[in-house]
């Protein structure tokens, strides 16, 4: 079976930045999604279209086609207290580098990274970590099957659970009783 939309489709890859691989899975651990339900970068999928169990890739994709430029206006000051739980701020949280979900006034779920402390101010990146990057994939499709009505509504779930599925660096994708992206 080819892979095309409402496949379920397993695959073990290697996602190298920069000369590093920054992400990978295997075939015994291997990403698993629904083709075309719209979880994965709309590039990496329409690179793995038509390909069968056994094929294997290997593609780039510019920043463009992956997470986007770096948009300076993603970087912004926030006061402290909005870090705030019963008056006090986590030992430990306001650490430079250290990534922190969140949300905006309307509900839209954001990953920031610290960047600077000072005085009563946070600065914040809500750029996508691998924003501005070139992303250069490889691996093997490790399986292909049409997509049951359990696949598509365990999808549904995860996306709506406000799993960052696209990289699988959210830690609720891994943990026990996850979001069930397959991550």
């Amino acid at each position: 079976m080819k892979i095309g939309d409402k496949t379920f489709v397993s695959l073990a890859y290697d996602l190298t930045v920069d000369g590093q691989v920054v992400d990978s899975t295997t075939p015994e651990r291997p990403l698993e999604f629904v083709y075309g339900a719209g979880y994965l970068l709309p590039k990496f999928e329409q690179n793995i279209a038509g390909l069968e169990k056994g094929d294997k890739f290997q593609f780039t994709l510019p920043a463009d086609q992956g997470y986007g430029e770096v948009v300076e206006e993603a970087v912004t000051d926030l006061p402290k207290s909005v870090f705030m739980i019963d008056g006090a701020i986590e030992e430990g949280l306001l650490e430079v580098g250290n990534q922190i979900p969140m949300s905006t006034a309307d509900g839209q779920h954001l990953i920031g990274v610290v960047k600077n402390v000072a005085g009563d101010k946070v600065t914040m990146d809500f750029n996508h970590p691998m924003a501005g990057k070139t992303l250069n994939f490889s691996g093997e499709i490790v399986g292909v099957r049409e997509a049951t009505d359990e696949d598509i509504m365990r999808g549904m779930a995860a996306a709506s659970a406000g799993c960052n599925c696209s990289d699988c660096s959210d830690d609720s994708c891994r943990s026990e009783g996850g979001c069930g992206c397959g991550c």
